[in-house]
């Protein structure tokens, strides 16, 4: 059970990121201030260090990871083009990140609660991820 858990609680976080890493990337160009780009590839590269450690783990159990759900994906996507083709303005980038790190915190304490067997090392990344989206939202605030 404690490796199933691990596993499982580990590939959320792995496709949460995945998602997280492209909602930046859709926005980026269309920020304005340099402050706020700079700030969004920070983070762009701290998840990016915590999927490297998450799929190291992973790899350990033999396992790929999982990919963000295709759906989601696209609807992010579709969310974030239509939104930015009405109004390109930071706060709007600002907010669309805003709701993807709620959602984000969101999932990854319930997956916290579902997967509650998972090893300490992944309830540990998963926390640190939560961090990180929590950090990004007071940060993102300014812009609002």
């Amino acid at each position: 059970m404690i490796e199933h858990d691990t596993i499982e609680l580990l590939r959320e976080c792995d496709a949460g990121i995945q998602m997280g890493i492209s909602a930046i990337d859709e926005v980026k160009d269309h920020v304005r201030d340099g402050q706020f780009r700079a700030m969004l590839d920070d983070y762009q590269r701290e998840y990016a260090q915590l999927q490297n450690e998450i799929q190291g783990i992973l790899h350990s159990y033999h396992d790929e990871g999982k990919d963000a759900n295709p759906l989601a994906k696209g609807m992010s996507w579709l969310k974030a083009n239509f939104t930015l083709a009405i109004d390109e303005s930071d706060a709007k980038i600002a907010d669309l990140i805003t709701d993807g790190c709620n959602m984000g915190i969101k999932s990854l304490n319930r997956y916290l609660n579902q997967y509650g067997a998972a090893d300490g090392r992944a309830k540990d990344l998963t926390q640190r991820l939560i961090e990180l989206q929590d950090r990004q939202l007071r940060q993102l605030r300014k812009y609002l």
